[in-house]
């Protein structure tokens, strides 16, 4: 189950990120400015961001197995309707189909996930999880460059299509509601051990925004992926300018520094599980110094000239660049009932998408036109100002957070016929 879950995610991040290795040729053939290319990226990142939430609630309720491979045919028949794109318009209305199909993916993937697997390995699982978007992103700027060159832009989108509907098939054979049920493992987080909740009743949305700490997790995650989502988008642009790389050369290093970002967020992950495993307020401590170091790699790093150095900066720099992502959605599993933490996940992607994957790669495409690729690309780091500010303040509102996830569970463990009876013995005693 797992590992088809993961696949997917491989596969939606193949078909979404196939678009960033081939820019150099959409740019030249139709003449498009750095702006309207970013658009072509971001707009998949704003679809994903609007329909997460709706969808994850959806997928909650009408069951999140059928939901996912409902999911994984819409982004590969939509990537397969971009490979045939004659125009610009085309192209972005095909990106726009791509995000519904992956919208809410990753919320209710991990969510199937996390369900089967002990609570304390949480960031681990998440940091795992979530790293498979950058492996597919790796796999898809590199396969989707030697592809491009090869046999042209419009092959890499339709290999990407092949290998999403094929995995769909797969999934739907293998994994079903009924298995992922029998292993559902029992919730056992600190915050949780109150009672458990009777079937059939849900905790209410507003309850995963009624937080401080939860709503600062969402504004810290999305502002540190700000910069990761640039890196994702704009490295290969980069390599191909300033060191004259060729596309498929540059799309092959740029998929090395994805694969050094995904190999972040599983170190960073497993780290921060081992620390925080009696303590949980150091999540918090990691995600923030994740972040801290990041920065100060990455603003150094652009701010060298061209050579060997540079890239061994920007490499570090990537590797820590989405760092706090498993962290802080181990945060919001803590911090989100289980009978809406699908939901919980959605409202997290939704954050990452809107501050970070989509606008991240548009705002320095908007500045690229004005002040050049590189000089955009030394004021995006400044982002993670935003994210430790925001995480400072969520650790110091996380034990109010804890104590009203259990204050919610209590009151959702006592049945209507309990709560008559109390009101029953009340009345005896008065």
């Amino acid at each position: 189950m797992f590992g088809l879950t993961f696949a997917l995610l491989l596969s939606d991040h193949m078909s979404r990120q196939a678009l960033n290795v081939v820019f150099p040729l959409l740019k030249e053939e139709w003449a498009l400015p750095d702006s309207r290319l970013a658009v072509l990226n971001s707009v998949v990142a704003l679809v994903v961001g609007l329909l997460t939430f709706p969808l994850s609630l959806l997928a909650d309720r009408w069951g999140r197995v059928r939901s996912l491979v409902l999911m994984a045919i819409t982004w590969s028949a939509a990537t397969l309707l971009c490979a045939d794109a004659s125009d610009y318009g085309q192209l972005l209305g095909g990106r726009v189909l791509t995000g519904v199909g992956e919208a809410a993916y990753g919320s209710v993937g991990i969510a199937v996930v996390l369900g089967v697997f002990p609570s304390h390995r949480r960031a681990s699982l998440s940091g795992a999880f979530m790293a498979g978007g950058s492996f597919g992103s790796t796999i898809g700027l590199a396969l989707g460059g030697a592809i491009a060159v090869h046999l042209g832009w419009r092959c890499s989108f339709a290999a990407m299509a092949i290998f999403g509907l094929l995995l769909a098939v797969l999934f739907w054979v293998f994994v079903t509601q009924a298995k992922v049920d029998r292993y559902q493992h029992g919730d056992t987080t600190a915050t949780s051990g109150e009672a458990t909740t009777i079937a059939g009743r849900r905790a209410p949305v507003s309850s995963l925004f009624s937080v401080a700490a939860v709503n600062c997790v969402y504004l810290g995650s999305g502002l540190q992926l700000f910069v990761a989502a640039v890196l994702l988008a704009w490295t290969p642009s980069f390599l191909n300018r300033y060191y004259a790389m060729p596309l498929d050369r540059a799309g092959a290093l740029a998929a090395v520094f994805v694969l050094l970002t995904g190999a972040g967020m599983i170190v960073c992950g497993v780290i921060t599980d081992r620390l925080s495993h009696e303590r949980p307020t150091r999540k918090w401590t990691t995600a923030i110094s994740y972040s801290l170091l990041a920065a100060a790699l990455l603003i150094v790093g652009f701010t060298l000239d061209a050579g060997g150095l540079q890239l061994v900066l920007l490499g570090a720099g990537a590797f820590f660049s989405a760092g706090a992502s498993g962290p802080a959605t181990a945060m919001v599993a803590h911090l989100a009932h289980d009978s809406v933490r699908a939901a919980g996940f959605g409202a997290l992607t939704l954050a990452n998408n809107l501050l970070g994957m989509a606008s991240g790669p548009f705002v320095v495409g908007v500045l690229a036109d004005r002040l050049g690729l590189l000089a955009a690309l030394r004021l995006a780091p400044l982002a993670y100002i935003g994210a430790v500010v925001a995480l400072l303040i969520g650790k110091r509102c996380y034990p109010a957070g804890v104590s009203r996830l259990a204050q919610l569970e209590l009151r959702l463990s006592v049945t209507p016929a309990d709560a008559a009876r109390s009101a029953d013995g009340e009345r005896l005693r008065r």
